[in-house]
């Protein structure tokens, strides 16, 4: 019940998005689009921001699925920009109210997750420090977000599928030779 009720919050946000900007939206504006009191929303989340973290969160994560391997992490970037986009007036609204850092803030942990689990498989059978896979795996997550704020910044003008083919073959091989430099 409790993801059902999260869900119906996210969709009113998503909703009350497509009216107005984010910083003009309240929680008594959700909870009456969504028909429930406030304290259920103070259940789920502590305030808006809360819950437009959680609702990024779970897109790119159903986005992801299972899309976490050396042989499809294209797959997964390309399905975490679709997401995006598929989400484009939810995604810009929450771009142009909150910082940069907050976006940024909000792709990290999921970029961050499919790069380590890339970096895991590839690095199976050797010796490498756990702290070197994190530094791998921060690097390439700033080229990936960087490259996707400012595809969002631009209003994702350009195709995803564009953008992942050309990261692909810009960085074709490179995650396995910057596990082998870092090997002990």
């Amino acid at each position: 019940m409790s993801n059902v009720t999260k869900r119906a919050l996210e969709q009113s946000l998503k909703n009350l998005l497509l009216k107005k900007p984010l910083t003009k939206i309240t929680i008594g504006d959700i909870t009456e689009d969504c028909g429930i009191n406030r304290m259920t929303f103070y259940y789920h989340f502590k305030d808006i921001y809360d819950l437009v973290e959680w609702a990024c969160l779970e897109d790119a994560r159903r986005a992801l699925d299972e899309k976490k391997t050396y042989d499809t992490w294209q797959q997964g970037l390309l399905q975490i920009f679709e997401a995006v986009q598929e989400n484009k007036p939810f995604i810009l609204n929450v771009y142009r109210c909150v910082h940069r850092e907050q976006v940024e803030k909000y792709l990290q942990p999921l970029v961050d997750q499919l790069l380590l689990d890339v970096i895991e498989e590839e690095s199976a059978g050797m010796v490498i420090r756990e702290e070197d896979k994190q530094f791998i795996a921060k690097v390439y997550a700033y080229i990936f977000i960087g490259i996707m704020l400012d595809w969002i910044k631009e209003d994702m003008r350009e195709a995803p599928q564009e953008i992942v083919v050309r990261l692909g073959k810009l960085l074709q091989g490179s995650i396995s030779a910057a596990i082998s430099r870092l090997q002990l």
